[in-house]
């Protein structure tokens, strides 16, 4: 009887013990830790690889923007003892015509023809002023006025003392500095019929124009002016024979 109690009490035990050891583990066992999410970087669009947006692209000028018209440069003066071609026969002139030198101006100018001078492109031959040497040199101070034909769009008579005309339709911009220089190539273009070829033809004659495509931004072009200096080809030797003025016309 003792000895049945005694088995069934240890078999009661070593069942406790048994579910005891179940239970512990059950609590002590580490949770499963499930395996980090993995972060997978986007894929971006080539566009969007950028740290900062791309600049928008700048169109290129075009060519017509950017290139200037073939025009030539001021040569200087002649080398002494050599017939100045065209080119340096005009930077000459224009530096007397900047300076106000009549007298050098005077030595240009032909002995015969003299030099006429048209207030626009078109070339009067009946009524355009045409001083010889000996009046050019004198005409600064000369305090006679004459009729240089009319004002273009008011047709009032252009009636002037030559030094009054010579800052009016002459040197009336710096053409020594600023301008643009072609030979026997024309640079502005306004309303005014231009005939210098009927009257200067190129078989005999050269020009050279300064242009000066404008100063004031805000005139829009319409404050362009030009001078061509007309020189009749003798042999080599180049003379003075017309002062063209010309500029925007209405």
């Amino acid at each position: 009887m003792n000895t049945s109690r005694t088995i069934g009490f240890t078999a009661l035990l070593a069942l406790t013990l048994v579910l005891a050891a179940c239970g512990s583990a059950e609590n002590t066992a580490p949770e499963a830790t499930s395996a980090p999410e993995q972060t997978q970087a986007p894929t971006l669009a080539p566009a969007e690889t950028a740290s900062s947006p791309a600049p928008s692209s700048t169109a290129a000028p075009s060519p017509a923007a950017t290139e200037a018209p073939p025009v030539a440069e001021d040569p200087g003066p002649p080398e002494e003892g050599t017939p100045p071609t065209a080119l340096e026969a005009a930077a000459t002139v224009m530096r007397a015509l900047k300076s106000g030198n009549m007298e050098t101006l005077a030595a240009w100018v032909h002995p015969e023809r003299g030099v006429r001078f048209s207030p626009y492109a078109y070339v009067d031959t009946k009524r355009d002023v045409v001083l010889s040497r000996e009046e050019l040199e004198q005409a600064m101070q000369d305090t006679r006025k004459r009729e240089w034909r009319e004002f273009a769009g008011t047709g009032e008579i252009i009636e002037l003392t030559f030094a009054d005309y010579y800052k009016d339709f002459v040197y009336d911009a710096d053409f020594a500095g600023k301008a643009e220089i072609a030979l026997n190539q024309g640079l502005g273009q306004g309303t005014t019929l231009n005939n210098l070829r009927e009257v200067y033809p190129a078989d005999s004659h050269d020009f050279v124009e300064y242009h000066i495509a404008g100063v004031d931004p805000s005139a829009e072009g319409m404050d362009w002016s030009s001078l061509r200096l007309v020189f009749e080809k003798i042999g080599q030797d180049h003379t003075l024979v017309g002062i063209i003025h010309d500029q925007w016309t209405p």
